[in-house]
């Protein structure tokens, strides 16, 4: 994949320098340098050590991706939000985890990712998960194309600029939710558990915020931004203040209405473009078991 940059300073600069500037990082160059890349300045390809001056042409040729051969192909088709070069954005449906895992190798969205690029022969086959959702979560996930891109979006990931919303459908002590609040509760393992999470003192902070948009006597639905990204952390915050989702019954969520996983739906995501800086903005509607239940709340 080529990327083209013109150097626009008046001062003299290292390639090396530049190209970190551009979120190139020592693993990227390795990779270009050993792995069949190349770094071209007005048509000439130089090493980093080349000294850039103003208006300087420079195309970067990062090698392709050749696929991890032990990540298995599942042919199941993948409903697709938004698509380019450098990103995939699915929406993924409730059931199917996002990676495989030692006793389940397969059926993942990962393995169906890899099967979309294989029958697309795309020359990056890497499969890179920016965004990942619990098995039984459905909606919006994101994969980058590419290691360059998947580098810059985990840079968004770590200062917080890649915004995630969510729908839930709580149980519980509804009474007592309030129409706008944070729940900042310490999240940690379950001792009794390897998957299970608790609030724990000894916790990592976590923090929720919610609103609610609807309500009757036993059911509420409520929008929710994620400002950390804790394991299980909405339904652990939510049964925690006495309001577990329904069909979560891991986190004592009720299991007597239709839904048979936790009611739990990733409906926004929010990040800039890693090469055009463009501000995307994406929505994705609730699916029909949760939508189904949602219509039987009166809405506030």
């Amino acid at each position: 994949m080529k990327f083209m940059y013109t150097y626009q300073k008046d001062e003299p600069q290292q390639l090396k320098f530049f190209l970190k500037e551009q979120g190139i990082s020592k693993g990227l160059l390795a990779k270009i340098k050993f792995q069949g890349g190349h770094l071209f300045v007005n048509g000439r390809e130089q090493n980093v050590l080349y000294l850039l001056t103003l208006g300087d042409q420079i195309c970067v040729v990062t090698p392709d991706e050749a696929e991890h051969e032990t990540l298995l192909l599942d042919e199941t088709p993948i409903e697709i939000v938004f698509e380019d070069e450098h990103l995939l954005l699915v929406n993924k449906p409730a059931g199917v985890s996002s990676i495989p895992a030692q006793y389940h190798p397969n059926n993942t969205m990962a393995n169906r990712v890899k099967a979309y690029y294989k029958r697309r022969g795309y020359a990056d086959q890497v499969v890179h998960v920016v965004t990942r959702l619990d098995r039984d979560t459905s909606g919006l996930m994101l994969f980058a194309k590419h290691g360059f891109a998947h580098a810059k979006l985990d840079v968004q990931l770590r200062k917080k600029e890649i915004i995630k919303k969510y729908q839930a459908l709580l149980c519980g002590n509804i009474a007592e939710l309030q129409e706008h609040g944070r729940i900042e509760l310490p999240i940690g393992r379950d001792l009794t558990s390897i998957i299970k999470r608790q609030v724990t003192e000894d916790g990592r902070f976590a923090e929720t915020e919610y609103w609610l948009s609807a309500k009757n006597d036993t059911l509420a639905f409520v929008d929710i931004q994620l400002h950390t990204g804790r394991t299980h952390q909405i339904r652990v915050h939510f049964s925690a203040i006495g309001c577990p989702l329904v069909g979560d019954d891991m986190y004592g969520g009720t299991m007597a209405l239709s839904l048979v996983r936790q009611a739990l739906h990733c409906r926004h995501l929010q990040f800039r473009h890693p090469f055009t800086n463009e501000q995307l903005v994406f929505d994705c509607p609730l699916p029909e078991d949760m939508k189904a239940i949602k219509e039987t709340i009166d809405v506030r």
